[in-house]
């Protein structure tokens, strides 16, 4: 049964470790779409869609590093994604980055939802996990109201 539950958690690591690699793409998304804004409106992105994505990017690694290490299991270092070619643009890369943070918002859910959250998973990660979708939760809604005052 031990292996089994082992098998289990690390399943739920890889499983939220797809979400981290979600997240540090919308990251690198909002990065590449703010260097190409004017300062006012990269002020806007930053505090209205970088930061927040940046803490659940935070919140879901420590939430994985922390289960991992409680459960014996291997962490895994999560390196920076690269953003698309200058030419997307910043409504581009905006788009691209709310994919991708409906990609991990979705992944988390799933996740969430499983039996293997209920039957391995423990009541921090349970809470990391909430914690992540609902800093992911209103990405869209807010790039909406962003790149409706783009260019204007």
């Amino acid at each position: 049964m031990a292996y089994a539950s082992a098998e289990a958690r690390q399943e739920l690591l890889d499983a939220l470790a797809v979400a981290i690699d979600d997240i540090g793409q919308a990251l690198a998304d909002l990065g590449a779409a703010y260097e190409q804004l004017d300062e006012q409106n990269a002020d806007r992105l930053e505090a209205e869609l970088f930061g927040p994505v940046q803490v659940a990017y935070g919140r879901s690694k420590r939430t994985h590093a922390e289960f991992a290490a409680r459960h014996g299991l291997a962490s895994r270092a999560f390196e920076g994604s690269a953003a698309g070619l200058p030419s997307t643009g910043a409504h581009g890369f905006i788009d691209d980055a709310v994919r991708a943070a409906a990609e991990a918002d979705g992944g988390l859910s799933a996740l969430q939802d499983s039996p293997l959250a209920a039957e391995v998973g423990d009541v921090e990660l349970r809470n990391g996990l909430r914690d992540v979708r609902q800093l992911l939760g209103s990405v869209r809604q807010r790039a909406q109201g962003l790149q409706r005052t783009l260019g204007r």
